[in-house]
């Protein structure tokens, strides 16, 4: 699953809309100087371009009416397309209505705007050569506007009239929507810083609640042999406060295992060599070791065997995985271990009831849970956004014959001695 958020279709949008105006500035300007100021234009010519906009924005509204995130590759390369669509359509328009002579020719300077602000620097450089390009081939190639006799003394004076209302025109725009994409991406760093934030939250609470994990164990331990002693239990006084301690302990274990279980996040301390199969057979061991009532179903395909450097984030992921399963399907779960390409695969299947179509929707996105209990999602959340600083992704699918299934898909260089960074 790769994550992606709503801000490049947000500004999509913002294009639609922006086009949506130029339309109706265009049928504004051409109705007022050809009826108006009786200033012949050829209406049919401009009125195809005007038609053919119109259709460039219905295409671009059906493509995306039940598409929910555009990611950064589909925005530049279509953001691209619709700017160089817009600056052909200007091109035309200003040749049909005097070419570089055209008070309106500035407009140019919107579309590299907008281009410098949602485009990567190429992109916008390229809009800069293209736009000079169409503003060179206007100075010599346009039709001439046949002016009426009436208007030639004040000739000049509309032409500064013009070069008003284009300034004013494109200073507004410009205003308007360079401050809704400034918006739209400032709620998007804020969604991103809040992710981060949630992460290194998660990876305190999953390292703190790792390492009380032993010594309350052990404290337990020793609490049980000292209720069993003939000393203590010859006192009952004592004996109630032993078991009151026990029960403590309990309610402790119970939050550490909780905060382990929901936030499903790492801890980044020191790494180990090893290779793919022993790290995936140590650490399933590990975790059947603690539920042997369950059964697992383990099949291990890798080959050929490779070295990796494995650190406790890694493990604390798959962990996590294997317990949101264990949730679902307390009897039984199937792990599935190969290689696609240059990839590590680990497919994790349970026999629970599967994902809901809200939860398939919006997998790997916090607080997204139907666990009715604080933190409940996190653990997912956490899982999708190390697997993607990793370069890997995470697939949740429902099985045909019930139970769902969630694939890891990790490529080994970024596992290589040389690739990890455990971040």
């Amino acid at each position: 699953m790769t994550i992606h958020d709503n801000t490049n279709k947000k500004n999509l949008q913002l294009l639609i809309q922006l086009r949506w105006l130029a339309v109706g500035g265009q049928v504004v300007t051409v109705l007022i100087v050809h009826y108006w100021l009786g200033i012949a234009l050829p209406l049919m010519p401009m009125a195809a371009v005007i038609l053919f906009l119109i259709g460039l924005n219905v295409v671009s509204l059906l493509r995306h009416h039940n598409q929910s995130e555009v990611t950064n590759t589909e925005l530049l390369l279509e953001l691209l397309l619709e700017l160089l669509l817009d600056v052909a359509a200007l091109t035309v328009q200003l040749y049909l209505s005097g070419g570089a002579s055209n008070p309106f020719i500035s407009l140019f300077l919107l579309q590299v705007i907008l281009g410098a602000v949602l485009l990567e620097a190429w992109s916008t450089w390229a809009l800069v050569i293209i736009t000079s390009g169409c503003f060179i081939w206007l100075m010599t190639s346009y039709r001439e506007i046949a002016m009426p006799h009436t208007r030639g003394p004040d000739l000049f004076n509309l032409h500064i009239q013009g070069m008003f209302i284009c300034f004013v025109l494109a200073a507004s725009l410009l205003v308007l929507f360079i401050t809704r994409i400034q918006c739209n991406l400032r709620a998007r760093d804020a969604q991103s810083a809040e992710k981060d934030h949630i992460v290194r939250m998660g990876l305190l609470a999953s390292g703190a609640a790792h390492e009380l994990g032993t010594p309350l164990s052990t404290v337990s331990v020793i609490l049980s042999d000292w209720q069993r002693m003939p000393v203590f239990q010859a006192d009952p006084e004592i004996v109630e406060e032993l078991t009151e301690m026990l029960g403590q302990l309990d309610r402790c274990k119970a939050i550490v295992s909780g905060i382990l279980t929901s936030s499903g996040a790492t801890r980044g301390e020191g790494t180990v060599r090893t290779t793919v199969n022993a790290f995936i057979d140590g650490l399933v061991e590990e975790w059947r070791a603690g539920r042997p009532a369950i059964t697992f179903k383990y099949t291990n395909d890798f080959k050929p065997n490779v070295p990796i450097v494995s650190d406790t984030a890694l493990k604390q992921v798959i962990f996590n995985v294997f317990d949101n399963a264990w949730e679902a399907s307390p009897q039984w779960i199937g792990v599935a271990v190969g290689r696609r390409g240059d990839d590590l695969v680990i497919a994790v299947s349970d026999a629970g009831p599967g994902f809901d179509k809200e939860m398939l929707a919006e997998f790997g996105k916090p607080y997204r849970s139907r666990k009715n209990r604080p933190g409940s999602g996190l653990g997912l959340f956490l899982v999708v956004n190390v697997l993607r600083k990793l370069g890997g992704t995470v697939t949740p699918t429902n099985s045909k014959d019930g139970g769902a299934s969630v694939v890891l898909q990790l490529p080994l260089a970024s596992l290589s001695p040389g690739g990890f960074d455990g971040s």
